[in-house]
């Protein structure tokens, strides 16, 4: 049955030899691998205006939000050619992790994985949280119930990514190239409407300020203006995500690659660009006035050009909801990819680069599905609460993945090298000096968490990458000497004399003639019983009974195996547990776990191994005079051990 259940929610195993055919066409892999980016289009105006509130109680216009936007569209631009470029010299993936660590060492290759894992979480809490915002805006009745919509909707994503890279791609590209749709109708019709002087509007937003707050945001203004740009930059975050999964694009990969990223690129600026000059021409807030409900900018977008609850609006703000929560599945790509990556290179456990029968790497999905959940929690998915840490990440792994291209040319220095180190220095320079503003403005608004943090999981990754190199310096077999035959003394575990203690036993013997049985006496009355059972039924192998007036088990072991390594020069002692298995899982709850204390117990002893040895009850009763005699063991010693 769970088997069945696997296979319903996760899909049929696929063979390994499959994965070559689990690449996407470009028509797949922009939604894939574009979401993200896309999707923050739909959140980074909304970002730059809740900045400029207070700059518009002075110019009582938000009109700087279109040159802010300018801006960081020509950032973008420049980025983006920054990485065309990294495609093409890593057609086998270039990530930031892989370009800084060839190029610029080690600690900044880990620094980079550090900022980009960093910042893969953030994307999908801040997606989620802004897909919810979208939903709420349309719904506000679902608004008390926010925190709880975000994690399930997590939870749908990791399940979709679960089943495989190809199903997950066909499930996302029609909420993606609906979000293109229908964003794009709302600017040509909003264009057209404020052209032809048919848009409606709210009227001018003027927020009322007192005369020192006034003049406190006209000196201030240069900061917030720069605020506002660096709230704004999150329209980037998702640019690098189309280098990082280079490999599963069809061949060939990097011309296809390189070409879903420029696409990727014309289509966000337009996006972003006509969607901040309607929220400016439809004088849109990121707050409503008191007493209403909160709408998002591009609700208040969609009310001006086509009105509330038109099916157009609804149109608008189902397809953004589902953009920003399935954007989210960019991070569910890229995430396991590079999680995988320094598994390989011994900087996270090995088993983040195990991959599923789905042919997806599960342990990292479910790793980035329980982080985002819990900063969703914490944050009560809140897009603005979790914005100020945005971006730091990305921008980081952005500028030392170029500042390694330009190392790269620079050794190198074949092909065009030259024109090479133009593009990525300019990318690295701009990158840098906007990494340093984004720093600096939002440092105390929660930026200092991730500038905490990312030294933080360096200092893990080189903590994790020494335990595994020592690990393989002792199993190394280099000047090796082979070790002397050993003996080792069998220890077995009694709670009675009955079947299953007897096929332990019978274990027990094939391993060394240096046998010996332990009875724990937690129950003085019933020694004797046991020791004339035990008598009868073995006789040659000697009987240790070990005290326990206050009725612990677990203690009075550990002592005696104290007193056996002490009393022989064995160099393993070996444990043998007695454990019966009952048929169904119900009866397994009627009876005490001992024997799995006692193993958990042993676990990490030295040089003692720990055997359970199942003895499997059956459903029809059993004749016991064949074995046994007539007498049966008490019913509340059948167990294998009693509770210490």
């Amino acid at each position: 049955m769970p088997s069945l259940w696997r296979r319903l929610v996760f899909g049929t195993p696929l063979r390994t030899e499959r994965l070559a055919h689990q690449r996407l066409s470009n028509l797949l892999a922009l939604p894939v691998f574009a979401s993200d980016a896309l999707s923050s289009s739909a959140y980074a105006t909304e970002e730059i205006l809740l900045v400029l509130v207070l700059a518009a109680s002075i110019s009582g216009s938000l009109g700087a939000a279109v040159w802010i936007s300018l801006a960081i569209s020509v950032l973008l631009l420049i980025v983006t050619v920054s990485y065309r470029q990294t495609i093409h010299a890593y057609p086998q993936g270039g990530g930031a992790y892989t370009v800084s660590k060839e190029n610029l060492g080690l600690l900044p290759g880990l620094t980079a994985a550090a900022a980009l894992l960093t910042d893969y979480v953030l994307t999908v809490a801040v997606s989620i949280a802004a897909g919810v915002a979208a939903i709420t805006s349309a719904v506000p009745s679902l608004a008390p119930h926010a925190v709880a919509l975000a994690v399930g909707l997590v939870a749908l994503i990791m399940l979709a990514n679960l089943r495989g890279v190809r199903e997950s791609g066909i499930l996302f590209s029609i909420p993606t190239y609906a979000f293109i749709s229908m964003l794009t109708s709302l600017i040509v019709v909003g264009v057209w409407k404020s052209l032809t002087g048919t848009l409606m509007l709210p009227g001018q937003f003027n927020p009322p300020l007192t005369a020192h707050e006034q003049i406190g945001a006209t000196v201030l203004m240069p900061i917030l203006y720069l605020r506002a740009f660096a709230s704004g930059c999150a329209a980037l975050t998702g640019i690098e995500a189309v280098s990082n999964g280079v490999p599963a694009f069809r061949p060939p990969e990097a011309r296809n690659a390189a070409r879903t990223l420029t696409w990727m690129a014309i289509i966000l600026v337009s996006l972003f660009l006509g969607l901040t000059y309607l929220a400016h021409r439809a004088h849109a807030v990121p707050y409503p006035a008191e007493g209403t409900h909160r709408h998002t900018v591009v609700s208040q977008v969609a009310i001006a050009v086509f009105g509330y609850a038109t099916p157009m609006y609804y149109a608008i703000q189902a397809a953004t909801a589902l953009i920003l929560i399935l954007a989210a599945n960019t991070s569910f790509a890229d995430f396991p990819r590079l999680s995988r990556l320094l598994a390989i290179d011994r900087f996270l456990p090995r088993q983040m680069a195990n991959i599923g029968d789905r042919l997806v790497f599960s342990n990292g999905i479910i790793l980035l599905a329980v982080l985002a959940s819990a900063l969703l929690v914490v944050f009560g998915a809140s897009t603005h609460h979790l914005i100020p840490l945005y971006a730091i990440g990305v921008f980081l792994s952005f500028t030392l993945s170029q500042a390694g291209m330009v190392v790269r040319w620079w050794r190198r220095r074949e092909g065009d090298w030259r024109r090479g180190i133009l593009i990525n220095g300019t990318g690295a320079l701009v990158t840098g000096v906007v990494l340093i503003v984004i720093a600096a403005v939002k440092f105390t608004s929660g930026a200092f968490l991730i500038v905490i943090l990312i030294p933080m999981l360096v200092l893990l990754f080189l903590k994790i990458h020494r335990h595994y190199q020592e690990v393989a310096d002792q199993l190394s077999m280099e000047r090796y000497r082979p070790i002397a035959p050993f003996r080792h003394t069998v220890v077995l575990l009694i709670p009675d004399v009955h079947r299953g203690v007897m096929q332990a036993l019978a274990y027990a013997r094939s391993l060394s003639p240096h046998v010996r049985a332990v009875y724990v006496e937690t129950e003085p009355a019933r020694t004797a019983r046991v020791q004339e059972r035990w008598q009868r039924w073995v006789g040659d192998v000697p009987l240790v009974v070990l005290p326990s007036p206050n009725g612990a088990l677990v203690a009075p072991v550990l002592r005696y195996l104290a007193e056996v390594d002490s009393e022989r020069d064995d160099d393993i002692v070996t444990v043998v547990i007695p454990e019966f298995v009952t048929p169904h899982w119900w009866t397994k709850l009627l009876h005490n776990q001992s024997g799995l204390l006692l193993k958990l117990a042993l676990l990490f002893r030295k040089h003692t191994v720990v055997t359970n040895v199942r003895y499997y009850v059956k459903d029809e009763p059993q004749s016991w005079a064949s074995e046994l005699g007539d007498e049966r063991p008490e019913p509340h010693t059948v167990l294998p051990f009693r509770p210490g």
